[in-house]
C-alpha cells in the first residue's frame, strides 16, 4: 500500500537529474526515487551511471540511464528528445551538474573561468531550454536548479564559482518570470557545505573545518540525506505555488554574519 502523502507523492513522474552518478546529485536522485519517481541518471561515464541505476532497480525503484555531457549542446538536445520519445515525459528536471576550481583571483586562468560558467550556468540553460520545449506542450513541469550558499556569499579563491552560482540564482528567477504562466515551476536548491566524496579535501582540512563549524550556526558539515526533504518538496505538488524561490539548506549559514 502506498502511504506517501499525496502532496509529496511522485509516483508515475519521471525526473532527469544531471550529474547524478555521485555526490549530491546521487542523493537527490535517491530522494526522488524514494517518493516514487522514475529517475533518469545522467553523467559522462556511462558504466558508472549503469552501476548506479542497477542499485536503484535492486531496491525495487525505477531508473534509466542517459549518459551525455551537458556542455555538449547537440548531445543534450538529442538526448532530451530521446528521453521524451523512449522513456516518457520529463516531469521534473534537476540541473545539478557543477564543478569547482579554486585559485587566487589574480591568478585564475580565463579558460578555467569559462569552463566553470559552461558547466555551472550554460549547461543549466541549455538543458532547461531543451526540456521546456516539451513541458510547454503539456502545460506543466518542475525545474530545480542546484544553486549554493555561494549564490549569496563570496569566499576567497573561488570568485568565478561564486559568480556562476549567483548567475544560476538569477537565471532561476528569470525563468520563473517567463515560464510560471505556463504551469512550470522553477526554483533553486541552495546547499551549504556538505560532506561528500567531492569535498573530502576540505572535510579533512582541520583549519577549514574549524572555520566552517564557527561560521555555520548548526556547527557542523551537512549530511547529503538532509537535502532529501527539500528536493522532494520542490519536485512535488506541495510546491505548486512556489516559484522563483531559492531554498537554502545550509545549517543557517546565510542567516547571519
Amino acid at each position: 500500500m502506498n502511504t506517501q502523502h499525496p502532496l509529496f507523492d511522485l509516483t508515475d513522474k519521471r525526473a532527469l537529474i544531471t550529474g547524478s552518478s555521485q555526490g549530491i546529485g546521487l542523493a537527490l536522485a535517491q530522494a526522488l526515487a524514494s517518493a516514487g519517481a522514475h529517475v533518469i541518471i545522467n553523467g559522462r561515464d556511462a558504466a558508472k551511471c549503469e552501476r548506479v541505476a542497477a542499485a536503484f532497480t535492486a531496491r525495487g525503484e525505477t531508473a534509466s540511464v542517459r549518459a551525455f555531457d551537458v556542455t555538449d549542446h547537440a548531445a543534450t538536445q538529442a538526448n532530451i528528445d530521446s528521453i521524451e520519445r523512449d522513456i516518457g515525459a520529463i516531469d521534473i528536471l534537476v540541473n545539478n551538474t557543477g564543478i569547482q576550481i579554486r585559485n587566487a583571483f589574480i591568478e585564475f586562468p580565463l579558460g578555467d573561468f569559462q569552463r566553470l560558467f559552461d558547466t555551472n550556468v550554460t549547461s543549466a540553460f541549455a538543458v532547461s531550454q531543451a526540456v521546456v520545449r516539451h513541458m510547454l506542450l503539456r502545460g506543466r513541469g518542475k525545474i530545480i536548479n542546484v544553486c549554493s550558499v555561494n549564490s549569496e556569499l563570496g569566499r576567497a579563491n573561488i570568485a568565478p564559482y561564486v559568480a556562476s552560482k549567483g548567475a544560476l540564482k538569477m537565471l532561476t528567477k528569470s525563468m520563473c518570470v517567463e515560464l510560471a504562466k505556463y504551469g512550470i515551476q522553477v526554483n533553486g536548491l541552495g546547499p551549504g557545505y556538505f560532506d561528500t566524496e567531492l569535498t573530502q579535501a576540505l572535510v579533512q582540512n582541520p583549519e577549514f573545518t574549524t572555520w566552517l563549524k564557527q561560521r555555520t550556526p548548526a556547527g557542523r558539515w551537512g549530511k547529503v540525506e538532509e537535502l532529501m526533504g527539500a528536493i522532494i518538496f520542490l519536485a512535488a505538488p506541495a510546491s505548486d505555488f512556489v516559484n522563483g524561490h531559492i531554498l537554502y539548506v545550509d545549517g543557517g549559514m546565510t542567516a547571519g554574519v
